[in-house]
């Protein structure tokens, strides 16, 4: 199984919180990251959002095609995040379109790390694979990549 995280692009400060919308700045993120996933994320891919309008609108850069899961909004908990993308038992590949700082206790999680959280910068992705090697499982830290090298 692929797991990928994807944090939300720049979002104007405001509140309600959940209401913040995308940055001219995290257009850009949103839209080079989105051409990237494109040339890269099988086809049928499950992709997952938080219902904030920042990470829908990160998302449908790349398709209109994905689920709102309210359990991935923001203060979400690692468990909860790993439930919705039925972490690691679920074959095939889902992208989690969220934010910080659970994305970055999610990836600190899966690095053995336990709750210490990772910075996941604004736009970026951080994309893990389970594999078995040897009769044993392991969680393979593939690819980190930030919206500014692209």
């Amino acid at each position: 199984m692929d797991l990928i995280l994807w944090r939300h692009a720049d979002a104007a400060e405001g509140f309600p919180d959940h209401g913040r919308e995308l940055t001219p700045k995290g257009q850009r993120q949103a839209e080079k990251m989105a051409a990237f996933l494109k040339a890269h994320l099988p086809a049928d891919a499950r992709i997952l959002a938080s219902p904030s309008v920042r990470t829908r609108q990160t998302v449908r850069h790349l398709t209109e095609n994905f689920t709102i899961a309210p359990t991935l909004a923001p203060g979400a908990d690692v468990n909860a995040v790993l439930q919705a993308a039925r972490w690691p038992e679920e074959g095939g590949t889902v992208l989690i379109v969220g934010h910080q700082p659970t994305l970055g206790m999610v990836a600190g999680h899966l690095m053995g790390l336990d709750y210490a959280a990772l910075s996941v910068r604004k736009g970026s992705i951080w994309w893990f694979t389970r594999r078995e090697r040897a009769g044993v499982q392991q969680t393979v830290l593939r690819v980190v990549m930030s919206a500014d090298f692209l």
